[in-house]
């Protein structure tokens, strides 16, 4: 720790993981808070989301493969939570079996002063004993590691120090530059574009600008360049020290930024990005068009404040499963808007790993499909139900008889089917009309909900035929006391429109299993008995293993109905009777 505390720029230690081991002084007075805040946290509550980002996408990659990156243009956070513009070194260092990472942040304000320092020092030194040395091979050292050009002009203009990157960009070695004029090394353009600068400068005045800048190898960049200048103890200004840095990729890096928090801040969809223990640490604005929450009501609580309580712990594991297996997961969620409203969203979570093989932030994606469910529900109301009675219809009905018999073969359970035939309503049709008949079919799905349990199912299959189906029923004398409490409701004098009304029911029975294996044949089966009941004068209900001869298996007795079903017609496109 002291030793880092001895470079004069922010210095980081992590380890693999991105997790801050050490810090130095300099890192502090930029970040703000004590090394033991910021001990054990994450490297990326340093930065703000884009950085992270890039961080996660960009560098670490890099470091994995290479063992270290030069010059990456990010930013930090400084103390009042505004961007600072760094420029980053970091290589993997290694102590034993251990592994860390050294992060040098250089700002380049900072550094600037820094460079101009370690300048003047060694230009006013007269003689080098052994300790200068060390320390001058320090300096030169960093100095080289400095991502930039760093020079020192003196009055007449000639160059007295250059770094690497400044040699580079002359593209001749030290012995030709250091001593030479500027007119000398500089190209006409640039020297013409730079003179009103550095005039200024040797006036005692700080310049920074930005400028292009070709290089020795014909490459054209984008250069920010700080001419500091350098005042003795009389006033007089010896020179100025230089600090260009290539800002290219900073440019490049910064437009695309700008696109892509352009298209997180207007995309229609709402964003929301959590940390590993679901806390929300962003959101987008039409995260606060979908939900109704402002950011500032949000970021630094649980994403669970939207949960609104409608999915099981085994919907939440499996999720979570989704995302450790996959590091994404798909699908539809209930949630809760700011006003306690309920809606159904399309959701998409993505993890995003912080170093290798470690989940650092999840982002969520989501929009509201309330509407876009809503508008399904009602096809499927349309399409499973019958329009007149809201009870199921025959496509229905079908579908809970399969699931029925499944879950009864499965269980040892038994099933019960009714099939029900209104008595004499096609009179009523005929003489009192369609109106008077609709409510009376709608009363008489009223009276067979109102006799069965929320487990039993009460369908009709069009016109005044209806079934009844029975899950689990405690025997045959239960099936038997129910269909006799259907015939009486239904037999009993009602007023309709009025009119005073009164029709019979004529009931069949089937059971499962011993009466038939599958749908159809339950269906046939119940149909069969129930034709048997109005042969034999209608009103009253029979079971279909109390038909004998061929009427109960055999072709001699096959009614019109079982002949329609097994057509594939179903009972729902006969005639009233």
């Amino acid at each position: 720790m002291l030793l880092i505390d001895e470079v004069p720029c922010p210095v980081l230690v992590t380890d693999g993981a991105g997790v801050i081991l050490a810090l130095n002084r300099n890192a502090l007075q930029v970040t703000g808070g004590s090394a033991e805040v910021w001990l054990g946290q994450p490297l990326d509550n340093l930065l703000p989301l884009p950085s992270r980002m890039f961080l996660q996408t960009h560098v670490w990659p890099m470091l994995l493969k290479d063992g270290s990156v030069r010059e990456i243009h990010l930013q930090l956070l400084d103390t009042q939570g505004q961007r600072l513009p760094v420029l980053v070194n970091c290589e993997r260092r290694r102590d034993g079996d251990a592994e860390c990472w050294v992060w040098v942040f250089f700002v380049a304000g900072e550094r600037s002063r820094f460079e101009a320092e370690l300048l003047k020092a060694r230009s006013r030194a007269d003689e080098a004993t052994a300790a200068v040395a060390e320390r001058e091979h320090f300096l030169r050292t960093v100095t080289n590691a400095v991502p930039g050009q760093v020079g020192y002009w003196d009055r007449e203009l000639r160059c007295r120090f250059a770094n690497i990157g400044y040699l580079e960009w002359f593209g001749r070695p030290h012995e030709e530059v250091i001593g030479a004029e500027l007119k000398d090394l500089m190209d006409a353009s640039t020297l013409h574009f730079s003179q009103p600068y550095i005039d200024a400068v040797l006036q005692g005045r700080p310049q920074r600008f930005e400028r292009s800048q070709p290089m020795a190898d014909g490459r054209q960049t984008y250069a920010l360049v700080n001419y500091i200048p350098d005042i003795g103890a009389d006033g007089v200004v010896l020179g100025f020290f230089v600090l260009v840095i290539d800002i290219t990729s900073l440019k490049e890096a910064e437009g695309q930024l700008r696109l892509a928090a352009s298209i997180v801040e207007n995309t229609v969809e709402a964003i929301m990005v959590t940390d590993e223990t679901d806390l929300i640490l962003s959101v987008n604005p039409a995260f606060t068009v979908v939900t109704g929450y402002p950011a500032a009501e949000v970021v630094g609580r649980p994403a669970s404040l939207l949960d609104a309580g409608r999915h099981d712990d085994a919907f939440h594991a499996e999720m979570r499963s989704e995302l450790a297996t996959h590091g994404r997961w798909r699908g539809e969620t209930w949630a809760r808007q700011r006003d306690g409203s309920v809606f159904l969203v399309w959701q998409a979570v993505t993890a995003i790993s912080a170093a290798l093989g470690t989940p650092g932030r999840r982002v969520s994606v989501f929009s509201d499909v309330t509407e876009r469910w809503r508008s399904s529900e009602r096809l499927r109301q349309l399409a499973f139900h019958d329009p007149l009675t809201d009870l199921p219809n025959r496509m229905l009905l079908l579908e809970r008889l399969g699931q029925l018999i499944g879950q009864t073969e499965r269980e040892d359970r038994n099933a019960a089917v009714i099939f029900l035939d209104l008595d004499r309503f096609k009179v009523v049709n005929d003489t009192l009309g369609h109106a008077v008949g609709d409510h009376l079919l709608k009363a008489v799905a009223a009276d067979l909900q109102a006799l069965v349990r929320h487990s039993d199912t009460v369908a009709r299959l069009g016109g005044d035929e209806f079934v009844v189906l029975l899950d689990n029923a405690a025997g045959r004398d239960e099936v038997a006391m129910i269909a006799r409490r259907i015939v009486v409701a239904v037999g009993q004098r009602r007023m309709v429109d009025g009119h005073a009304l009164a029709v019979g029911a004529s009931l069949g029975i089937a059971m499962f299993p011993q009466d038939g294996r599958d749908r159809e044949q339950l269906i046939a089966h119940a149909d069969a008995a129930l034709y048997a009941v109005k042969s034999a004068g209608r009103n009253g209900y029979r079971f279909f293993d109390e038909l004998g001869g061929p009427q109960k298996g055999g072709s001699a007795g096959t009614s019109l109905r079982q002949k329609k079903l097994r057509a594939g017609l179903g009972p729902g496109s006969l005639p009233s009777t």
